[in-house]
């Protein structure tokens, strides 16, 4: 299952900040009680951001034992009486860019209140990484729908391989990235930061973790707002076929504004003329890969990954229209752009950790098949994208119930198009 993460964070920062009452100003050296300083070359950092590292335990069990140093970021005054910690989702998203873009869309009048600040978290970008290396994928992917069992049953075998060479590579550090200790991490930074509570602006899987802090550091809780919020009470599996319906909804809404726009993309004058030319186009490209690079499954990513904002469909739209018109490379481009390159590991090291998966591939491949008459789009895409998880040799993370105890108040923030149309 993949969650929003960033593609939501630039749309909605704006509203969130005003409601919380946010802003602040360019980053400085120090503050707090963490050192800031320039950001590692190797980091994609935004100009204006300061980095800093912070230890903490590898294993919770043995906080004195082995440690991992987290990359923190942060953007706004130093000399701010108040910290804002941010998650842009993922799991698996780095944070260290977060920072100033939820700076810029806050309102000058305030932004000597909060320092905003961002972290990769454990497993993630400079935060002692799971890399599951580079060549896992082959290029271009086998078709996401398999045609038989032979198909489904190679598929199977890779997401086995990617399983067994993720935690392989892991290590020990792969019994160590889930959510618990993530929010176990959080406590260390706002400790770090010399703050009683914690103010926390969370989007999508950063709603869960900011859920699971809340949950298990409930008199350390601040002011917190969750956007796009992931359902805490349904396991990882099951969100995956929860979110099938929701794409493929998005998708009839892409292809209507496509048809909407025919004039410049020449893909038919309705949704369903330009659904059409998609299944045509999957099949085409099935069978003969773009530049041999893009062939079905590819296609499949990139419409998947675009239909978590509205801001990208003009991306897809005239790559494939560039395509239909005779030249190529601009779909290879948009693939490039859009498409999953390889395996992500920070992302299957958190979700195959959290839950408890099923181990028998006849449960996904009969759910899935349930799945793909009414999401045929997408269902095999997700199930495939989570099926590692089947085949995870690393223990799961004790079960934590969302909201058990006394929780301070939580501000939920949700897009109409985020649960499936009723």
């Amino acid at each position: 299952m993949r969650t929003v993460g960033a593609a939501r964070l630039a749309a909605t920062a704006g509203a969130v900040v005003v409601v919380l009452g946010l802003v602040a100003a360019p980053a400085a050296a120090t503050g707090g009680g963490v050192q800031w300083s320039d950001c590692p070359p190797e980091v994609s950092a935004p100009r204006g951001t300061g980095c800093a590292r912070l230890a903490v335990p590898l294993d919770y069990a043995d906080p004195s034992g082995k440690q991992l140093d987290l990359l923190l970021s942060a953007a706004g005054s130093l000399d701010a009486p108040e910290v804002l910690v941010v998650n842009p989702g993922g799991p698996g998203e780095s944070g260290i860019g977060t920072p100033k873009q939820v700076v810029a869309s806050m309102s000058p009048e305030l932004r000597d209140r909060y320092l905003v600040v961002g972290f990769d978290p454990r497993g993630v970008g400079a935060s002692s990484p799971v890399d599951c290396g580079d060549a896992l994928l082959p290029v271009p992917m086998p078709p996401d729908d398999p045609a038989d069992a032979r198909q489904e049953q190679a598929r199977v075998k890779l997401a086995r391989t990617i399983a067994d060479t993720c935690v392989r590579r892991a290590g020990d550090l792969v019994r160590h990235i889930t959510t618990q200790d993530a929010a176990r991490d959080l406590d260390r930074i706002r400790a770090a930061l010399g703050k009683d509570r914690l103010d926390y602006l969370g989007y999508s899987y950063g709603t869960k973790l900011g859920a699971t802090y809340a949950t298990m550091f409930p008199e350390r809780a601040g002011k917190m707002v969750l956007d796009s919020v992931v359902d805490p009470t349904v396991g990882g599996y099951q969100q995956g076929f929860e979110q099938d319906p929701v794409l493929q909804h998005r998708a009839e809404q892409f292809f209507a504004w496509v048809a909407k726009h025919d004039a410049t993309y020449h893909l038919g004058t309705t949704g369903a003329r330009v659904s059409q030319y998609w299944q045509g186009l999957r099949g085409d490209v099935t069978a003969k890969p773009v530049e041999g690079k893009v062939g079905g499954a590819e296609l499949d990513h990139m419409l998947a990954s675009t239909m978590y904002t509205d801001t990208s469909w003009p991306t897809l739209a005239s790559a494939v229209s560039r395509y239909h018109a005779g030249e190529p490379g601009g779909l290879t481009s948009a693939a490039a752009q859009l498409a999953q390159s390889g395996v992500d590991g920070p992302q299957l090291a958190y979700n195959c950790a959290d839950d408890k998966w099923p181990a028998d591939w006849a449960t996904w491949h009969a759910d899935t098949t349930r799945a793909a008459a009414k999401a045929p789009l997408f269902a095999w895409l997700n199930t495939w994208f989570s099926a590692p998880c089947a085949f995870w040799r690393a223990p799961a993370a004790p079960p934590l119930k969302i909201g058990s105890g006394t929780v301070p108040p939580v501000l939920l923030v949700q897009a109409k198009d985020d649960r499936p149309p009723r």
